[in-house]
């Protein structure tokens, strides 16, 4: 074990069969196996790799009585821990040595700046590999990591385009658990970028400039497979990680990178900020079947206007700080539809905090689902609406007497069956600001679909006859011109006997 001259605080390590230090002359013991300590506490794993920790902790266990063949050695490690708890307040420090990180340089091919080695990361000490804010412009020493490395951040630094295996051709990190890329001012990431990652859990990419379809004077590049090769991929954070101005063509390339990367274990998915107002395609997200978390929340959308019904592990649905001025009655039945599925073992999160909700009668019919549905509509008490520029009202305290109207009608769609859509896409429009209702029939938006098939399939048909009647004009002409020929002469001969009948007078 590392040696400490003088502590600023009182240090103790209580492991397996590992020799009791604190600050000053200390007895040595072997002490049965602990799981519990107390203050500053430096611990050893089974690898001795060191770690801190500033509270009492159990490491894992939920009490701090040990098993039974412990029970012996428990007596004494209390009394030691009383005793060097009160030793620990006395102590006087002469110098101070900060928690031994582990961390050096990474070798010749990394800048100074790059550290590696053993670090404490969400609670685990894992080998980690640190390049942030070096001013790194490639990912050269990215093919030179130690060979145990778990975790790699690489942040704050330029690098506008991933190439072609970014970390070597021949390596294989098998230990390599998450990747952190953000704010390195990415636009381009190469479809052969990431090789080698097989056991990968989590990909960090916040804060680029990624563009995944992108024209210049030389190529068009397209890139739809750039996650292909994360095979156990489960979180995946592309916040603020697209190019301004991108929402168009960001709807497009994520319906492309999620059918083409074959991510069926992702579980999380981050995608707030980046501007979007619409999916162009509603089944955007179904190519993601494991899909747990989906976060869109700091972005520009309206409506739910991506299929919901086909994420049936769908636990969370963050849809806060968007442009929500009314939620939609379709969109609330198919959130109910997903909530309700006999398959489902969660249940369904939905929050929409944080948006420009109108305090008018449309909100009535969202204002009764909240109050209805199964879906647990998170921090409810705090939706607000806004109403001629004053101060924003809560929408669970409105008060609904006004708009009756609005209100029975909402709930008897929502007492529908939900896999009716009778007028639910139109149901929204046919309601006023002040409640009333138009009573104009609404078709929705599959008997529209349903019409434009329909006039299509006739145009079609029409289209084909005539050209039928074109091709096959000499045939049918030498059958018709004998049947005209022949009436022809039936309506002369009888002209001609009409002329011989002679007048009669009456």
């Amino acid at each position: 074990m590392r040696e400490n001259s003088k502590l600023c605080e009182w240090r103790i390590c209580i492991v397996e069969s590992v020799e009791v230090r604190g600050c000053g002359p200390v007895e040595k013991q072997t002490l049965a196996p602990a799981n519990f300590s107390v203050g500053r506490v430096m611990y050893i794993n089974g690898s001795g790799v060191f770690a801190y920790t500033d509270e009492l902790c159990l490491n894992g266990d939920d009490s701090l009585a040990p098993s039974a063949h412990k029970m012996e050695a428990t007596s004494n490690i209390k009394t030691h821990l009383l005793l060097y708890a009160l030793l620990a307040i006395a102590c006087l420090c002469v110098t101070a040595s900060p928690p031994p990180t582990g961390s050096t340089s990474c070798g010749p091919n990394f800048p100074e700046a790059c550290l590696c080695g053993h670090e404490l990361y969400e609670g685990t000490v894992s080998y980690i590999v640190n390049c942030t804010n070096t001013g790194i412009h490639n990912t050269t020493v990215l093919e030179f990591m130690p060979e145990e490395v778990e975790i790699l951040i690489f942040t704050g630094n330029i690098v506008p385009e991933l190439p072609w295996n970014v970390f070597g051709s021949i390596n294989d990190y098998k230990n390599l658990r998450i990747v952190d890329m953000s704010n390195n001012h990415i636009r381009e990431i190469r479809g052969k970028s990431y090789h080698h990652v097989p056991n990968v859990e989590r990909l960090i990419l916040n804060h680029n400039n990624l563009s995944i379809s992108r024209e210049d004077d030389e190529v068009n590049h397209h890139h739809p497979r750039v996650f292909s090769n994360f095979l156990n991929l489960q979180s995946l954070h592309l916040t603020d990680a697209f190019a301004d101005n991108s929402s168009p063509q960001l709807s497009e390339d994520l319906h492309d990178i999620f059918v083409n990367s074959q991510l069926t274990k992702l579980q999380k998915l981050h995608l707030e900020q980046n501007e979007i107002t619409h999916f162009k395609d509603r089944n955007v997200f179904c190519d993601l079947p494991s899909l747990r978390d989906l976060h869109l929340g700091d972005n520009l959308l309206k409506e739910i206007n991506f299929e919901v019904r086909c994420l049936k592990n769908l636990r969370f649905l963050d849809l806060e700080r968007n442009k929500f001025e009314y939620v939609k009655t379709h969109d609330m039945m198919l959130l109910n539809e997903l909530e309700t599925r006999s398959d489902r073992t969660t249940n369904l999160i939905v929050d929409f905090n944080l948006n420009p909700f109108l305090c008018d009668c449309k909100i009535s019919s969202f204002h009764t689902w909240v109050l209805s549905t199964n879906v647990t509509v998170r921090n409810k008490k705090t939706l607000m609406c806004y109403h001629n520029d004053v101060e924003p009202l809560p929408i669970m305290e409105l008060n609904m007497d006004g708009c009756a109207a609005a209100v029975a009608a909402a709930a008897m769609m929502f007492n529908t069956a939900t896999n009716s859509h009778y007028g639910s896409s139109s149901f929204d429009e046919s309601i006023g600001a002040d409640g009333t209702t138009s009573g104009r029939p609404h078709m929705n938006q599959h008997t529209v679909t349903l019409i434009f098939l329909l006039i299509v399939l006739s145009m079609i048909l029409v289209g084909l006859v005539v050209a039928l009647v074109y091709v096959s004009r000499d045939r049918i002409k030498y059958i018709i011109t004998p049947v005209f020929d022949n009436v022809a002469k039936k309506v002369q001969y009888t002209s001609i006997k009409d002329e011989d009948c002679p007048e009669v007078y009456v």
